[in-house]
């Protein structure tokens, strides 16, 4: 898996704690390539509201790719994870851990809806496998134990 980090001009950031964590914590059977934008608050806020009807800066969105089957591409874009940079910095501060930690956090929960899980239909599925990578990854909580808590 590739992950590739931007800023919202699509600038490229160089972030090897969150790029090479994610990629290590992944499920096995991931391939392909996520890009990740770290966006100021107004943005996510725009965002939240177009996508999702909800007029306030959320911390994870999720923008799974189209999927072409008869692409020659070996290494397909599996998507975009924003992250509100904001909302993550204020949520680092309440967890009590680094801004590198909750952006690991919020990426990783964004990498599993982009692999089609989604936590609110799964019947908890998401939340074990979120739970079973987090820990491999070094992180003591999720983004669904905090918000079900």
């Amino acid at each position: 898996m590739r992950v590739l980090v931007a800023d919202e001009r699509g600038r490229r950031l160089s972030a090897t704690g969150l790029t090479r964590w994610l990629a290590q914590v992944a499920p096995a059977r991931t391939r392909g390539t996520v890009s990740i934008a770290l966006v100021s608050d107004a943005r996510s806020r725009a965002l939240n509201k177009r996508y999702r009807r909800v007029d306030r800066p959320t911390d994870v969105l999720s923008f799974p790719a189209e999927a072409n089957p008869e692409s020659p591409i070996p290494n397909p874009l599996l998507g975009d994870i924003v992250i509100a940079r904001g909302v993550a910095s204020r949520q680092a501060r309440e967890a009590g851990h680094s801004e590198l930690t909750e952006f690991r956090v919020l990426a990783l929960h964004g990498l599993l809806h982009l692999l089609g899980y989604d936590h609110d239909r799964d019947n908890g599925r998401m939340r074990r496998l979120e739970r079973r990578l987090r820990l491999k990854g070094g992180l003591r909580e999720g983004l669904i134990e905090r918000v079900d808590t």
